[in-house]
């Protein structure tokens, strides 16, 4: 064989290895691989999201509160299959300079999650009609239509919350996969606990575009597309036009007000001051209004309701009454002296002036120190405790029952559980069982280091309205026109005190009303049960309190109102939750206490205190 003939077959042997090679190239390309479909799809083919209205939110008389208007986002594929950009013409679309583009495009590249980012978020109407005619040209953008939050009143921003652009770390804790980048989720209050519910189900829509991006039709004529589901409507518990009326009292004031529904936990109205406008966290004003509210020094954003943690003051004498009852330590007719406040050796727990010689009854309406600082020794030193320590603890076990020193578990964000201390605590302090009564003697009339929030002290309330037991305090009504709000909410809790204990209690409570230190504030017609604290302040004015309930029988509503600086219970906090408890049980009259009303707004000269008011009744609170 030649050599010229070898050559051949070699060059032979070759171009059929190469057409081998090429068509099992070409067999694996169009056969097993689907990269090319999927490139082919990609060009070919887009997918929309539709993203659904979050649930609509009404009071408890169906009045709507929040609901949905249009808002706009500007989305960007991470990263871009453009095989060209014309970014001059992009940029002239967008009105931006190229840099302002650089700039934008690095922040879209950092906050990319799952191949999407968002470049231009919270569009105008303006800026949406213009884009919307051009941004075709550029493959890699889409404009994505969300639900933007809008509310009928400007009321409970705390309450209703707020809705965001998700964060990085959310979507990695977000085990559903629901989410993608530059989405929106509630972030505070109700939008938050009941996201699940409120957002809704999204869809997708599958559409061919042409070799410019144009969509041209449906694929497979819309059978693949799932269709977006409006997110669940919800009832809640709160009165708006009582939450309106408490907001108008509260205004100038720095403090809170919770009321809630006794036979069932449901709040009726959670005002905290000072706050905002919940349209100024619409997500077209977030950004701007924001930073502004989170370095105020008057702490709108904090919601003093669930979040602020005070001594209860006199309100607990309350609790110590019932406590001292279900012992068996204390009678309706048990007396104790009061010369000026409770003097052993040298200590001395000062009291304001009235009769020497109470019963419970009497030291309940007219707040005495000395009674429940003797009715502390009573409990905690029985003969059948062995130590302070058991004592202690079979006493502080009450208030935990009652739901004090943890968090009650609102369904809704930044509550805390204020402060219970435990026996080691103070043997920490004092030495093991080393302490008696008088080393923590305060903790009997509501200072030291016990500590409520104003959610706690309407939930006492509340106890005290149903004689013994409490509902959850919550918000959730209706889900979706049903009752199927979480099972936590509709568990009774007993807090260990006989039902017959808070007769002599409630009896005491309409004293404070008919004669004792909120007499200046009582309502005609509405026989209501209350108790009035002043809170010692270190950093200035004592704090004004008020826990109450009305009417008497088959009570509808408890409250409890704190001001901030603003002296004795008496004083503000008193008549304001009077005014609330007429509105809320007297919902289509004026006020017969108008000159009340009047006080609290500030719109009369007339600036008599009430406990200046009350000062014929021996009041000190």
């Amino acid at each position: 064989m030649s050599v010229d003939q070898n050559r051949s077959r070699v060059i032979g042997g070759v171009i059929v290895m190469c057409g081998l090679i090429l068509v099992i190239r070409l067999f694996y390309l169009q056969v097993v691989s689907d990269t090319y479909a999927q490139k082919s799809d990609r060009i070919s083919k887009r997918i929309v999201t539709e993203y659904p209205d979050r649930g609509l939110i009404t009071d408890r008389h169906g009045k709507l509160i929040v609901f949905n208007a249009d808002a706009y986002d500007l989305t960007v594929s991470m990263p871009m299959y453009s095989r060209s950009f014309d970014t001059t013409t992009f940029c002239t679309l967008l009105r931006i300079t190229p840099e302002e583009f650089v700039q934008m495009m690095g922040k879209a590249k950092k906050t990319a999650y799952n191949g999407k980012a968002v470049f231009k978020k919270n569009l105008t109407t303006p800026e949406f009609a213009r884009i919307q005619e051009g941004i075709y040209q550029f493959r890699d953008f889409q404009i994505e239509t969300h639900s933007d939050r809008k509310y009928s009143m400007a009321i409970a921003a705390h309450t209703l919350g707020y809705v965001a652009e998700i964060s990085k770390n959310e979507l990695e804790r977000d085990a559903s996969e629901y989410y993608d980048a530059g989405e929106y989720i509630g972030k505070s209050g109700l939008e938050q606990f009941y996201e699940e519910q409120l957002r809704g189900i999204k869809g997708r829509q599958h559409y061919m575009v042409n070799n410019i991006g144009q969509i041209k039709e449906r694929v497979n004529g819309g059978k693949d597309d799932i269709r977006a589901f409006p997110g669940m409507p919800m009832e809640i518990s709160m009165d708006a036009a009582l939450q309106a009326y408490g907001e108008e009292l509260m205004q100038g004031k720095t403090g809170s007000i919770v009321a809630i529904e006794p036979s069932t936990g449901e709040i009726l109205a959670m005002v905290t001051s000072p706050g905002y406008d919940p349209n100024d966290f619409a997500i077209k004003n977030l950004s701007h209004n924001y930073p502004k509210l989170a370095v105020d020094p008057s702490k709108p954003l904090l919601n003093r309701a669930v979040a602020a943690q005070y001594p209860p003051g006199s309100v607990f004498k309350l609790i110590m009454a019932l406590i001292g009852l279900e012992e068996g330590v204390l009678t309706e007719n048990t007396h104790f002296s009061c010369h000026g406040g409770f003097h052993k050796g040298s200590l001395t727990v000062r009291c304001h002036p009235h009769p020497g010689f109470p019963d419970l009854k009497y030291s309940i309406q007219t707040s005495c120190n000395a009674y429940y600082c003797n009715a502390f020794r009573e409990i905690l030193h029985q003969d059948k405790f062995k130590n302070i320590e058991e004592g202690y603890n079979n006493w502080r076990n009450y208030l935990v029952n009652f739901g004090l020193g943890s968090r009650l578990g609102v369904d809704i964000n930044q509550e805390q559980g204020g402060n219970v201390p435990t026996a080691q605590y103070f043997h920490k302090i004092h030495g093991e069982n080393s302490w008696s009564y008088i080393r923590i003697i305060s903790l009997s009339i509501g200072q030291g280091e016990l500590l409520l929030t104003p959610l706690q002290m309407a939930n006492v309330a509340a106890i005290i309205a149903n004689r013994g037991y409490f509902f959850t305090p919550h918000f959730a009504r209706l889900i979706d026109g049903k009752n199927t709000i979480p099972e936590q909410f509709k568990t009774k809790h007993q807090t260990g005190v006989s039902d017959y204990n808070f007769a002599t209690v409630v009896d005491a409570m309409a004293a404070v009303f008919s004669g004792g230190t909120a007499a200046g504030a009582r309502i005609p017609g509405i026989e209501m049960c209350g108790k009035t604290g002043t809170v010692q302040n270190p950093h200035g004015e004592n704090h004004s309190m008020f826990i109450a309930f009305a009417p008497r029988d088959n009570p509808k509503i408890a409250i409890a109102t704190v001001v901030e600086n603003a002296g004795y219970g008496s004083t503000y906090a008193a008549p304001i939750s009077a005014l609330m408890m007429e509105k809320y049980l007297r919902p289509d009259t004026t006020s017969s206490r108008m000159d009340l009303y009047n006080r609290m707004t500030g719109k009369t000269a007339t600036h008599t205190t009430a406990h200046q008011a009350d000062t014929s009744h021996g009041a000190g609170e």
